[in-house]
């Protein structure tokens, strides 16, 4: 699959630097990028848009919605849409005490501008099984 000028991501990180880095990378990509700093913000975003692929979000969030929260409520209004988290915890730690189910798609801060590109293409080309 390649990249088209479609593919909308939504950024959701309460870190502000975190966040201007990911969506500036993300644009510079070609990616229309939205961004939230808390869940609830993320998914009125998400409820005003005509098409999200993705939501990159943070595992750790303000506002008493973690990630994992934000990503199960976006998908039950939008069952086709991907999700990437990042955290700047260790993977074995986040998956290891609950905080996300194996399998699930995780990127750890801080990350490269390569590795997020990689990353990011590699989960929008994922065919859902």
């Amino acid at each position: 699959m390649t990249l088209t000028q479609e593919e909308t991501i939504i950024v959701v990180e309460d870190d502000d630097d975190v966040r201007a880095y990911s969506v500036d990378s993300l644009r510079e990509l070609g990616y229309r990028v939205l961004e939230a700093h808390d869940g609830p913000a993320a998914l009125r975003l998400l409820d005003g848009q005509p098409r999200v692929d993705l939501m990159f979000t943070d595992v750790v969030l303000p506002g008493g919605m973690t990630g994992a929260q934000v990503a199960a409520q976006a998908k039950a209004i939008r069952p086709s849409l991907k999700v990437l988290f990042t955290t700047g915890y260790a993977r074995n730690s986040i998956i290891h005490h609950g905080r996300l189910d194996k399998g699930v798609q995780l990127i750890v801060k801080p990350f490269s501008f390569n590795e997020l590109a990689a990353k990011v293409r590699d989960v929008l080309d994922q065919v859902e099984k």
